[in-house]
């Protein structure tokens, strides 16, 4: 059972296995700017038997203005929809994107909060994929039967922004940002009304979890890269934010490669904070 991160090379001999059918491939590519470009880029070329699954359909909630740009969807219509894919309790989901898997940690994240374990991420996402002299091909997957899959406690907190104010006024928690340094220092922000970060905050970009292919870094390295923020913090003290909830998920994913497990994450993250009136900001370098 892979639980964080699958190579190349490791997807192709599952695919061609006999037990295939144990076996399912989700396309999370996606980009913020163009909400249709992961589809399209889908239909160009996918790995074999991929089904493609969309960020803002399947991967969010409804929006209601104050909960974020990418809201958490409702956990059990969630299972609902992955076993409409033929996500089943004993499927080993295997999910890509064509973005570092930062929209394919999303999808990660929410498997292993309804408590089904057997999900990881394409390490270098379809172009590792390709590197590694693997086929794509635009032919539709094969149709599935649809599987049965309970929510079950997957233990992955989460706070909500009167939460989260809480605990930092009491230093209970410590909060990771995700976003580019720009954004944090609230430079350059396109994406949301405010720029800044949350007082307190600390800047680690989720890209730096990778190496220049792409691929994550080893587990030692990434442990002492976020052990460099927690200091004698535990990692049930932190909680994981970015824009909107989505490259947080990347920056947990790096975490539990790296053996640092129980960090919680804020779904609405800048997003729904900046929204909130009287919400405090900062903006300039970590601190």
């Amino acid at each position: 059972m892979h639980t964080t991160l699958i190579s190349p090379d490791e997807l192709a001999r599952a695919l061609a296995a006999p037990a295939q059918n144990t076996l399912l491939v989700l396309d999370c590519g996606f980009e913020l700017t163009d909400p249709q470009a992961g589809r399209r880029h889908y239909d160009a070329g996918h790995i074999p038997d991929a089904v493609y699954v969309h960020l803002e359909d399947t991967l969010s909630g409804p929006k209601t203005g104050a909960n974020g740009r990418h809201p958490l969807p409702d956990l059990g219509g969630f299972a609902r929809a992955m076993a409409a894919l033929g996500v089943g309790s004993q499927t080993q989901v295997i999910a890509y994107d064509n973005a570092g898997g930062m929209y394919a940690a999303r999808l990660w994240w929410l498997l292993r909060a309804i408590g089904h374990d057997a999900v990881a991420v394409l390490d270098g996402g379809v172009s590792a994929w390709r590197a590694a002299g693997h086929p794509l091909t635009t032919d539709a997957p094969a149709v599935r039967q649809p599987g049965s899959l309970a929510v079950r406690d997957g233990r992955r907190p989460t706070l909500d922004y009167p939460q989260l104010r809480q605990a930092l006024a009491s230093n209970a928690r410590l909060v990771l940002d995700a976003r580019a340094p720009d954004r944090y220092r609230g430079e350059n922000e396109t994406l949301d009304a405010v720029g800044g970060h949350i007082p307190g905050a600390r800047n680690r970009y989720f890209r730096d979890n990778l190496d220049a292919a792409g691929r994550f870094l080893p587990p030692a390295a990434l442990r002492q890269a976020f052990q460099a923020h927690l200091g004698d913090r535990a990692a049930g003290q932190v909680v994981c934010q970015c824009g909107s909830g989505v490259t947080a998920c990347h920056n947990l994913l790096a975490m539990e490669i790296a053996g640092l497990t129980g960090a919680a994450l804020y779904p609405g993250s800048w997003s729904e904070w900046s929204a909130q009136p009287g919400a405090p900001v900062a903006t300039g370098a970590d601190a």
